[in-house]
């Protein structure tokens, strides 16, 4: 059984699944972070100093009741709240994240679709005759002025 279990283990498309997995956990933290500490501070200056981690409303109020200026604030007090500012920059990450993915599937297929491109036919060809090369539509050699085969 653990000979079945290692076999399995070390087949090529698991060990490239694992990478995957390990690679794409480091990039969506590259991303998340791209998104947190670059993107959204400029884009919330933009629209009047917000911080979109933390746009939130309270649903319950926590002990001690609100105003909560911060989110951190309202957890701490246990609020129950709906972090709709969290969850813009999710989709923010998201989509800089499946675009990215994207341009990738996309360049490797390009690679892949150059290396099975058949090669282009040949633009000319022998006279069998007198072995001049000549134009592939040729039907007369025009060096020995054999008639040729189409």
């Amino acid at each position: 059984m653990f000979q079945d279990f290692r076999k399995f283990v070390m087949r090529g498309s698991v060990l490239d699944l694992a990478v995957g997995v390990i690679i794409g956990a480091a990039f969506n933290i590259i991303v998340k972070s791209l998104v947190d500490d670059i993107l959204m501070p400029p884009i919330g200056l933009l629209l009047g100093r917000v911080d979109f981690g933390n746009l939130f409303l309270v649903l319950k109020m926590g002990d001690p009741s609100g105003p909560y200026w911060t989110l951190a604030d309202a957890r701490a007090a246990g609020a129950v709240t709906m972090n709709y500012g969290l969850f813009v920059n999710t989709i923010v990450s998201f989509v800089i994240t499946a675009f990215a993915i994207f341009m990738l599937v996309k360049a490797v297929s390009q690679l892949k679709r150059q290396e099975e491109a058949p090669p282009p036919a040949p633009a000319n060809k022998e006279c069998p005759y007198c072995l001049t090369k000549i134009p592939i539509k040729a039907t007369r050699c025009p060096h020995c002025t054999s008639q040729l085969e189409a």
